[in-house]
């Protein structure tokens, strides 16, 4: 979505004696630049997908890879191929037809990728370049890190096809939330292709590609998937998928990285109540806020540095949270998943959410670490997604932990990232609002609240698994740490966190009807 007109500055660039300048737009104190621009500035090459709405910046051994209205960047390493996915606090910006990224967070990527240094100066908008590389590509290699930066997958080789079809594979494999089909592609596919369910058959229509029908028809079926079947009318090519019981919804995507057609068919493990694909205004009314206060009952949570309990705080900041909407917001509906001492399990959580039909769920935590991390403090907001940082997996772990209290934890499959492509795009029509609403509380916190802000972040949490609505999971403090502990067990503390929620979620209401008014719903 292009966001509204910007009153556009220009910034200057010095780079190796040269100025220059650049476009830039400044939101809340925070500037965001060209990337197109800067790029030029830099002396780097640049490639802009208006369909997909990136940018790559081609420096000689690095490319840094932009997604407008997104919180992550990607750098590529020229040599091998191999990719890293770094995360930034805020989301590019979509103006015109260029991204604009926020250079206080991003000159460090930049960085990495051109080899040399940026100096921003906020008050004078100027930046000053020191070496970096643009001659022809000369390898470097970048030391491997899993920090709070960003982390690197495991290489994979690339795939040598030595095929005759455009469509050269099928695979079809089990999730833990369903069936995962690939068809692999060697042709770059540019038209969404169409897909439906029918009578317990899945539809895939394809036209002017060919295809390995050998190896379609060998094809081994699993999951939800019983069989398969191709079928060519007058020169359209119809893949036709026989399903098991059990199947719920499914979706189709390109996978723009590597050509590749994928199918998600859900099963009816997270299944909500109401189908995401809403027909009408007063069903996207934002009209109910559900409130998740973690733990509680047989479950403590993480225990402070002096004793105080996490399920205790989750509760009061919950609860407080929940009152200042009620007295202020009387068109809005309070569910608590808990509202006290009470234990729930993790997947009733999700449920009590979806039966309400809930705009938003914020799920309310404290975060803890072992000894020798008493020094560790700060607030954290989570987003459903694959963990990309060792502590932000190691956190999602205890917090998954929970399952361990209730009668039947094997309901869960472990989210690993194989697993997790399901979940992640089953809350992929919803991430664009998670990431807006982490974004509005991530930079009102400060406001209000005596904890620094450390940022957002992303993990597989299975309370959000079944929360089908924008969902974040608040890590309020380190109660680990005496200052964040002793903040957040007095009543001012908790009065302060919910205050900032509450305001975060007054600017995110505004955002959400603002944006269903230009659409339309």
């Amino acid at each position: 979505v292009n966001i509204y007109p910007q009153r556009m500055m220009k910034l200057s660039v010095k780079n190796d004696g040269k100025e220059s300048q650049v476009s830039f737009v400044a939101r809340k104190n925070i500037v965001y630049v060209s990337a197109i621009e800067l790029a030029s500035a830099l002396n780097a090459n640049h490639y802009f997908n208006s369909k997909s709405a990136k940018v790559e910046l081609k420096f000689s051994d690095y490319n840094l890879k932009f997604t407008a209205a997104n919180q992550f960047a990607v750098l590529i390493s020229r040599k091998d191929n191999s990719q890293e996915i770094l995360q930034i606090p805020l989301s590019t910006l979509y103006i015109g037809s260029d991204v604009f990224i926020p250079i206080q967070y991003t000159s460090n990527l930049i960085e990495r990728a051109m080899g040399g240094k940026i100096v921003f100066n906020s008050g004078k908008k100027h930046i000053d370049v020191f070496g970096g590389k643009v001659e022809p590509p000369v390898a470097v290699q970048v030391e491997e890190s899993d920090t709070e930066t960003g982390y690197r997958p495991p290489l994979v080789e690339k795939e040598i096809v030595n095929s005759p079809y455009d469509i050269y594979d099928l695979t079809i494999d089990e999730k833990s939330n369903g069936t995962l089909i690939r068809l692999k592609s060697q042709k770059k596919i540019i038209k969404q292709p169409r897909s439906s369910i029918k009578d317990g058959k899945l539809y895939l229509y394809l036209s002017g590609v060919t295809f390995d029908l050998q190896k379609i028809r060998s094809t081994k079926t699993a999951g939800l998937v019983r069989t398969v079947e191709f079928k060519d009318i007058a020169g359209n090519f119809q893949l036709e998928f026989k399903l098991k019981d059990g199947y719920s919804t499914h979706e189709t995507f390109l996978d723009i990285d590597n050509n590749d057609i994928l199918i998600t068919i859900h099963n009816k493990k997270f299944e909500h109540t109401e189908s995401p694909v809403i027909d009408n205004m007063k069903k996207w009314e934002f009209d109910v806020v559900v409130i998740d206060a973690g733990h509680g009952g047989k479950d403590p949570g993480a225990i402070g540095i002096t004793g105080a309990r996490e399920k205790d705080i989750n509760l009061a900041i919950a609860l407080k949270l929940g009152k200042l909407i009620e007295q202020n917001m009387p068109d809005v509906k309070v569910v608590y998943t808990r509202d006290d001492d009470t234990f729930v399990e993790l997947y009733k959580r999700g449920k009590i959410a979806n039966e309400n039909n809930g705009k938003l769920f914020v799920s309310i935590h404290c975060n803890s670490l072992g000894k020798g991390s008493e020094g560790v403090r700060g607030f954290e907001v989570y987003l459903l997604r694959p963990g990309r940082t060792k502590k932000a997996i190691e956190i999602a772990e205890f917090e998954n932990s929970v399952i361990r209290f209730e009668e039947n934890p094997d309901r869960y499959q472990e989210l690993t990232d194989e697993n997790f492509i399901l979940v992640s795009m089953a809350h992929s029509q919803y991430m664009r609002f998670s990431e807006k609403f982490s974004e509005i509380l991530f930079n009102d916190w400060h406001k209000s609240v005596e904890i620094p802000a450390r940022g957002i972040r992303q993990a597989g949490f299975y309370v959000l698994v079944g929360a089908s609505m924008p969902s974040v999971l608040v890590e309020s403090g380190y109660i680990s740490n005496k200052q964040d502990e002793a903040y957040l067990k007095s009543s001012a503390g908790q009065t302060a966190v919910a205050k900032s929620i509450y305001n975060s979620l007054v600017e995110y209401r505004n955002y959400y009807n603002q944006e269903f008014e230009d659409t339309g719903g």
